[in-house]
């Protein structure tokens, strides 16, 4: 798991040339995941590709869960 935020965390470096995504991107990327290394990695590629659509898969999940 620590490799594909790693992965992320570099390609978040070179699209957008700051050193890591947000804490609030990191914990979207975790709750997505749900515990699943599949989901996970699906969730770091759309934090990469548009974090936006990322916060909405999210919320979407944190509103299931209650």
């Amino acid at each position: 798991m620590i490799e594909v935020l790693t992965l992320t965390e570099l390609a978040w470096h070179d699209c957008y040339a700051e050193v890591t995504p947000s804490e609030s991107i990191i914990d979207d990327i975790l709750l997505w995941s749900g515990g699943d290394l599949a989901t996970l990695i699906r969730a770091a590629k759309l934090a990469v590709e548009d974090s936006r659509d990322l916060k909405v898969w999210a919320a979407k999940r944190a509103g299931q869960q209650r």
